[in-house]
């Protein structure tokens, strides 16, 4: 079945990691630095990307096997994050096509930018390395509202930054919790299949209302509004 979304579209709002940017290369350097100083072997990039988008929470579960609550995590929390920010900016890059799709936008008239769970201290300078700072209309990270995805509050400040009502703006990203803040702030999402998808539910399963097998997809979709097929 073939799904639209709804048009017209005024405003595009992004996630970062695993939607704009591959950024899975440089969470698993700060994991794999950790494993190395208690001398255990490095875990390969297959491993780190389906929890990419978990940040420190599913990478320390995968590598340690240790989960908040328990004796030592926020030590070891602490200490990756550490890591991670004075490496944040070292193989990270846009996904291909990414340079190209937000080309388009702007060229077209469309106000974007980026919803995160990512914190602001590790998202502008990551955004500053990828030259994305000065172009997105808006960026709302992790810690800019009380609540994160999923819940719909970093939506909606980010369409109201953009001055584009909700259901005018349309979110991209490659997590459940993508969907159900979308959704719960009145937008319709896109799933970027390219992206880390997690190792939760299948994608299918999410109930987006359409999906992308590469950024050169989206443009269909935004001003053709044909997303690909469930």
């Amino acid at each position: 079945m073939a799904v639209s979304v709804n048009l017209p579209a005024r405003g595009v709002l992004f996630d970062l990691d695993g939607t704009l940017a591959d950024t899975a290369p440089d969470l698993g350097f700060a994991l794999n630095q950790q494993r190395l100083a208690r001398g255990m072997s490095e875990l390969p990039i297959e491993a780190v990307r389906s929890q990419a988008s978990s940040g420190a929470r599913g990478l320390l579960k995968i590598g340690f096997g240790i989960e908040p609550g328990q004796s030592g995590y926020e030590a070891m929390r602490d200490e990756f994050l550490e890591i991670y920010e004075e490496n944040l900016a070292r193989s990270s890059r846009l996904f291909p096509g990414v340079s190209a799709l937000l080309e388009q936008i702007e060229r077209r008239g469309l106000r974007w930018g980026i919803v995160t769970n990512k914190a602001e201290r590790f998202t502008f300078p990551l955004l500053r390395a990828l030259s994305l700072i000065e172009r997105a209309a808006c960026v709302i990270c992790g810690d800019t509202t009380p609540n994160p995805k999923p819940h719909p509050a970093p939506l909606l400040a980010a369409a109201k930054k953009l001055g584009v009502p909700p259901g005018q703006c349309i979110y991209v990203g490659d997590d459940e919790r993508d969907v159900q803040a979308g959704h719960a702030a009145g937008m319709p999402v896109v799933v970027a299949r390219y992206g880390y998808l997690g190792n939760g539910r299948p994608p299918e399963q999410w109930g987006a209302d359409g999906f992308v097998d590469s950024p050169a997809d989206l443009l269909g979709v935004l001003f053709d509004g044909a997303a690909r097929p469930f």
